[in-house]
């Protein structure tokens, strides 16, 4: 699997004449070599394999990136950058220029230059998150483990929640049963948002008492080795009003035809505007303020991007979010999101989760 990926990164170096690339993003660094440390650095080119980290992650380097030679850091980069490359002796060296700090950039220039090396280090950009946008078969079996999580979460709500919580304290009560449903970690932390704060697509649980009647938006993802779910359900404690039901079955609406209209070959922003144009029919388009939806994987928001603006086109094999929502200043929101894998003829719902309005 790795030597798959790896392969498919050399393509790509080479189309782009480039002797060799340095991996600095965690997630890009876990696919291409499976180590999951918080630290460290890939060299990779089409004659070496390298990971450099440091002696708090040697031992984990070593049992989860065996197709690997590892690189022992010592002090700061500065002083071994140059021994790093030193085999290599790259005449044009990619680095993510994304995951790569100004100060890291010029400490590894400087580290080439004591070296004696001639090296450009050449900006690339998306280069291994473009491989990662489509999942193969294990990625995916990961994703539908941290999915069943999620709609287990969701699914027993009803028995989570009750009138008189707090945002945070409904927060606290999924996480728990997160973890012991089997999650490793979360996605991200759990939004619970209520009432006017649910108006606000990423707000954070506060010590806020749920009303009945309110919209209540519940965004959580699981993760399962390495891998994410995202999912977002919007329930009302007690009986929804008319303007709360409008506002759902609107959105509701959008969902649907987005996922009964994407397909393999789309644009990602024809595919947003599937979901957008109901909104706006409706007269709420302003109030839908981010995109349809976006990728997931080892990170929960990477490619594609289904926005109005992107220049993305959706191929078979990516597994995204489709998420429309309405925001309401003072009143609130409705968000309704599953994850989704797309396929050479349709777009698969793998999130199964019940849409609750009413507890």
């Amino acid at each position: 699997m790795v030597n798959t990926r790896i392969g498919k990164l050399i393509e790509r170096l080479e189309a782009n004449s480039l002797d060799g690339l340095i991996v600095a993003c965690p997630y890009n660094r876990r696919y291409l070599s499976g180590f999951s440390g918080s630290n460290g650095l890939l060299l990779i080119s089409s004659s070496v394999r390298i990971l450099a980290t440091d002696f708090r992650y040697y031992e984990q380097a070593e049992a989860e990136a065996g197709d690997y030679t590892l690189f022992k850091t010592n002090n700061g980069i500065d002083e071994w950058f140059g021994s790093l490359i030193s085999e290599l002796k790259p005449d044009k060296l990619g680095f993510e220029s994304k995951h790569v700090s100004f100060a890291t950039f010029t400490s590894m220039k400087k580290a080439i230059k004591k070296a004696g090396l001639k090296t450009q280090l050449v900006s690339t950009k998306g280069m291994v998150e473009a491989l990662r946008s489509l999942k193969d078969k294990a990625e995916i079996e990961c994703i539908n483990k941290a999915v069943s999580i999620s709609d287990e979460v969701i699914n027993h709500l009803v028995e989570l929640a009750e009138p008189g919580m707090t945002e945070i304290g409904l927060a606290w009560e999924i996480e728990k049963y997160m973890r012991q449903a089997g999650s490793q970690t979360f996605s991200f932390e759990v939004i619970c948002a209520s009432g006017p704060n649910s108006a606000l697509p990423h707000a954070k649980p506060s010590n806020r008492v749920i009303r009945v009647g309110e919209p209540v938006v519940i965004d959580l993802g699981a993760r399962i080795d390495g891998y994410t779910s995202d999912i977002t359900r919007t329930i009302c404690f007690g009986k929804p009003d008319s303007y709360f039901k409008k506002l759902y079955n609107i959105v509701y609406s959008a969902q649907q035809a987005a996922i009964n209209g994407i397909v393999a070959g789309m644009s990602a922003s024809d595919a947003d505007s599937l979901a957008r144009n109901i909104i706006e029919r409706e007269g709420y388009g302003q109030n839908f303020g981010h995109g349809l939806g976006h990728g997931i994987g080892l990170d929960v928001h990477e490619s594609p991007t289904l926005n109005p603006s992107s220049l993305e086109r959706l191929e078979a094999g990516m597994v995204f979010t489709v998420e429309p929502g309405i925001y309401v200043p003072d009143w609130g929101g409705i968000r309704i999101e599953d994850d989704a894998l797309l396929l050479s003829d349709r777009l698969e719902v793998l999130t199964s989760a019940n849409k609750l309005e009413e507890i």
